[in-house]
């Protein structure tokens, strides 16, 4: 065999090498990336799905608070004519008009 072939042989093998292992080092890469944005996107979704339970959280309370706020109302009416009725307030009212 000629030297200069045993060279290039030994090049050509110490090129591939090398570029197996550039190839290997980019998948690796790759895969650090694609296991970076699955992360990501898995943590998007739990926190759309976080959102969407708060959103639905907020609607309940806001009906909630609606109703509430009605029956308190009707409450309210229905207090101030028991007071207006009754003479036990009247005379009250009467007694502190005087002090």
């Amino acid at each position: 065999e000629h030297p200069s072939g045993i060279l290039s042989s030994r090049a050509e093998r110490a090129h591939s090498t090398m570029m197996n292992a550039d190839m290997d080092a980019v998948e690796a890469e790759n895969r650090v990336e694609l296991e970076e944005k699955t992360r990501l996107i898995n943590q998007v979704l739990e926190l759309q799905h976080t959102l969407e339970d708060l959103s639905a959280r907020v609607d309940a309370v806001k009906e909630e608070n609606l109703k509430l706020k009605s029956e308190n109302q009707v409450l309210g009416q229905y207090i101030e004519n028991l007071m207006s009725a009754s003479s036990v307030f009247q005379t009250t009212d009467t007694k502190s008009k005087r002090k």
